[in-house]
């Protein structure tokens, strides 16, 4: 399947998302919380190369990013409501603690011998 395509269906998508928060945050929020993005990835990944395999890895690499990302959605709201920061630097502050959260939990997968 082309790019131009994918990148077609996946913005659609996003936008989508987009639009429906600006009506209804909670169901924008249901549905950003589905592994769309993933599942997308997946399709993509099948139809391109067949490889079940590689589907398997990406599957199990992306539950152990899921669990640093965590922070983010947690971090955001708290630096936004209860600290009043400025949206920019709360953004800004929740994506580094999430980066931090990835080399952190790498470290540990390591520690522990988890292979990802």
């Amino acid at each position: 399947m082309s790019l131009v395509i994918k990148a077609v269906i996946s913005g659609v998508l996003v936008a989508l998302i987009a639009e429906i928060s600006r009506r209804n945050s909670a169901i924008a929020a249901l549905l950003a919380a589905l592994p769309i993005v993933s599942v997308l990835a997946i399709l993509w990944m099948y139809h391109d190369t067949g490889n079940v395999n590689q589907i398997a890895d990406f599957s199990m690499d992306v539950f152990w990013y899921v669990l640093p990302s965590l922070i983010f959605f947690v971090l955001l709201p708290v630096l936004l409501r209860s600290a009043h920061l400025p949206f920019y630097v709360a953004l800004l502050i929740s994506a580094v603690a999430t980066i931090a959260g990835f080399f952190i939990l790498k470290a540990a997968l390591v520690r522990f011998d988890v292979q990802i």
